[in-house]
């Protein structure tokens, strides 16, 4: 039997007693010792922050953005090795399709968000200049910096692809080292992937480190610059959350538990309607995705009193139709749980919510026999026999009295089971929502907008996502329980309080956020990014004509004057076709805020840009955007306008082929001031600029 290896302190190593098996979910063979015992665990976290944490805070966010986005080309041209192995846990090609390829998007996800979004530089400045003083010569801002910590993710085991990644992903864009520490029955896909990581040589060593078994001590050897992130069960969680180490030190530690996720169809759903297939579909996926083993999967199933005679009927023929079994077969919808272990507990579970009264509408029981219909014994398997195999049926039970029953918001089966309840009035159908206590996901399907807005409106408060399917978003939608690397992964109350994704929301948990004070040129020079009010580099030369290298922040161009005419006015209202009162109609603006006609607003930007613009063929290759445009003062006729245009921050764009021009993106602060000095708009515009070295100057 071969023992999974452990990643620790740059090396591959396996401890001494103390071991456990992994047993193959479908054939029961035992495949793996796991042990840590005697391993330098320890050493690990310094090793982390000495090693991986000094290499990652060096590099900028767009270092670490094309950092990952090399490790997911890489695991994805090797992703055929790791759905091999994620057979061994049980799962179907469609369940590792989640799992690995969902993960490794989570990768790509952060890459594409840090390489348009985040500096390139390794402070990160969140917010604008706040100003503290009349003068704004005394002003503020928020920065964040990598914490010189080590992030330990202890993660589950129903996804051990993507339970890692979605935690690795925001932990290295944050440039903080992580150690992982899988749960043991699905160790061995982690491991696979690790090393595949590992071997490919594109991140740092002591960036990533693996212990496969248990941590020991761990905990007692973290300091206040560390992170803990857990998936679990939520008594496991709170055990942890109160480790006195994590008291003492004021250790951030994230959970995110299972939970009792519902799904509710509104009251005016009737079978005729597209939204009642999409709600038996939806109910259905989730209870069979991964065998059930989901932390967002749907365990209560909440319907209209009205309807729950033909939810059911129609829930049970689309159950009928899954095929268990194998899961290497294609023809195989669902597999194996994680273990018999899993499969125990499930059962435990089963029988706690047919003891407190709920009907077995399927499925329900390993013992044989011991049921009229839906035993273990009558499940016909495809390619496989039971004898040994994780395998547990789809299981649909009927509570009839949810209000009083509060066993069934309160205890999880984590596999193929749901519960169906009844509710008399929409009402009624909230007050089932939130008796769940805090869920990660809860979902909705109506076709009627205003339940939508009653249930959410009411219910989100319990909820870290919630989705509303009708007809039109059932076409696109990803689904109930799939987490999107953009939107938060969490939930309040028994789902663990915690948060995870949500784009780069997730960065900023791993960071330390530092509010700075002092003069604009200081928090300029401390940030690397211009901020108004802060000194300004003059040059003969026109930005405009310098290449991306030989733009420094905080280099300026004061323009030449304007003075608006009645005739600008008119010639652009013609060209645009904006005759606005106020622009137009001397009667109209004399009676409107601004007592007489003014400029349009768009013209003063189209007036701005023509005073700052450089005309001839140059490094600028193309506006790529504006930002935060904001008109402050009226420009009236006859009033004069300049322009004072400032390079405020620099980002370097990869060069992906060497046929691809090389450029970066430069921000050019603009304000435009009347004869008075005083702004009358001011916005941010974002210009693509050459670069004079490509990088493949070196290859040629």
């Amino acid at each position: 039997m071969q023992h999974l290896m452990s990643y620790i302190c740059g090396a591959w190593v396996y401890g001494q007693g103390n071991t456990r098996t992994i047993h193959h979910a479908v054939s029961g063979e035992a495949l793996y010792q796991v042990s840590s015992e005697g391993l330098p665990l320890t050493e690990s976290l310094e090793y982390a922050r000495e090693k991986g944490g000094k290499a990652l805070a060096a590099m900028t966010f767009q270092q670490r953005a094309q950092m990952m986005k090399a490790v997911a080309k890489h695991l994805l041209a090797n992703k055929e090795a790791l759905y091999a192995i994620s057979t061994e846990t049980g799962a179907t090609r469609a369940d590792g399709w989640v799992d690995i390829e969902g993960g490794v998007a989570t990768l790509f996800s952060y890459a594409g968000l840090a390489g348009r979004e985040l500096p390139d530089d390794t402070l990160w400045p969140e917010d604008e200049m706040i100003p503290l003083s009349k003068q704004s010569q005394f002003v503020a801002r928020h920065v964040l910096t990598s914490r010189p910590g080590v992030a330990l993710h202890i993660n589950a085991f129903n996804f051990p692809c993507w339970g890692m990644l979605e935690k690795l992903a925001p932990t290295w864009m944050a440039g903080m080292p992580a150690i992982i520490k899988p749960a043991t029955a699905s160790a061995q896909l982690t491991q696979a992937m690790v090393k595949m990581i590992i071997d490919s040589g594109l991140v740092p060593e002591g960036a990533l480190q693996l212990i496969c078994g248990g941590i020991g001590d761990l905990f007692n050897h973290l300091d206040y610059q560390d992170a803990v992130t857990f998936t679990g069960s939520a008594q496991t969680g709170q055990k942890l959350r109160a480790h006195p180490r994590l008291i003492e030190k004021s250790i951030p530690f994230t959970m995110e538990a299972d939970s009792l996720n519902c799904c509710i169809l509104g009251e005016d759903v009737t079978p005729d309607m597209p939204e009642f297939g999409v709600f038996i579909k939806e109910v259905v996926r989730e209870m069979t995705v991964k065998a059930g083993q989901k932390c967002t999967a749907i365990r209560r199933v909440i319907v209209p009193a009205s309807q729950m005679e033909a939810v059911k009927q129609a829930l049970l023929k689309r159950l009928a139709g899954v095929t268990v079994g194998d899961p290497m077969l294609p023809e195989v919808r669902m597999g194996a749980l994680i273990n018999l272990e899993q499969r125990d507990e499930v059962q435990a579970r089963v029988n706690e919510l047919r003891n407190s009264g709920c009907e077995v509408l399927c499925g329900g029981s390993l013992d044989k026999g011991s049921l009229d219909k839906g035993s273990l014994d009558k499940l016909v398997l495809t390619g496989s026999s039971n004898s040994n195999g994780a395998f547990y049926p789809p299981t649909l039970l009927y509570c009839a009295d949810p209000m009083t029953n509060q066993v069934i918001h309160s205890t999880e089966a984590f596999g193929p089971v749901s519960t169906l309840m009844a509710y008399q009035d929409t009402e009624q159908a909230m007050a089932l929502a939130m008796m769940g206590q805090g869920s990660l996901v809860g979902s909705l399907v109506t076709a009627d907008e205003q339940i939508a807005v009653q249930v959410i409106r009411a219910t989100a408060c319990a909820h870290g996502r919630m989705l509303v399917l009708d007809e039109a978003a059932a076409a696109e939608s990803t689904g109930h329980g799939s987490p999107l690397p953009m939107l938060v992964h969490g939930g309040p109350g028994r789902a663990g309080g915690g948060e995870e994704l949500g784009g780069l929301r997730a960065v900023k948990h791993y960071m330390q956020r530092t509010a700075i004070q002092g003069s604009p040129s200081m928090l300029a020079a401390i940030g690397r990014e211009w901020v108004r009010g802060a000194k300004v580099k003059e040059e003969a030369i026109h930005p405009f004509r310098k290449y991306f290298e030989q733009l420094e922040i905080g280099e300026s161009l004061l323009t030449a004057r304007r003075t608006v005419t009645e005739a600008d006015i008119v010639n652009f209202a013609c060209l645009s076709g904006d005759h606005f009162y106020a622009h137009m109609d001397k009667i109209g603006a004399a009676e409107s805020l601004f007592g007489e006609r003014v400029a349009h607003g768009y013209f003063v930007v189209s007036a701005a840009a023509g005073l700052f613009v450089d005309d001839a063929v140059g490094p600028v290759l193309a506006n790529y955007g504006m930002e935060n445009l904001r008109f402050i003062e009226p420009v009236k006729i006859g009033d004069t306008i300049q322009v004072r245009l400032t390079c405020k921050k620099k980002i370097k764009k990869v060069q992906k082929t060497p046929e691809d021009k090389p450029h970066g993106v430069v921000m050019w602060d603009v304000q435009v001031l009347n004869q008075e000095q005083q702004p009358v708009a001011l916005y941010s515009i974002l210009t693509l600029v050459e670069r004079q070295l490509g990088d493949f100057s070196a290859s040629v």
